[in-house]
């Protein structure tokens, strides 16, 4: 019963990662990396880390997350387009 917590716990942590992921790539690629940091504390699960870099002309950010299950890893990554300055 406890793996099937742990298990399920794993997969809603997942899709947390993966909105909090989107939401960091879109806010860093208008440029507000502070505030990429701040949607991945609102919307990824306790505890996420966020890494942010650039690959050319895109955004990537990387969610990672602890899981109750230590041989199931917990990340997300999302990639947006970096807007034109205004």
């Amino acid at each position: 019963m406890l793996v099937c917590v742990a298990g399920l716990g794993a997969i809603l942590a997942g899709v947390r990662c993966a909105d909090a992921a989107r939401e960091a790539a879109r806010l860093a690629a208008r440029g507000d990396p502070a505030a990429a940091a701040e949607a991945v504390r609102a919307v990824g699960p306790a505890g996420a880390q966020l890494r942010l870099h650039s690959e050319g002309g895109f955004v990537v950010a990387t969610v990672t997350a602890a899981s109750l299950l230590p041989v199931v890893p917990i990340s997300a990554r999302a990639v947006a387009a970096v807007e034109p300055a205004r």
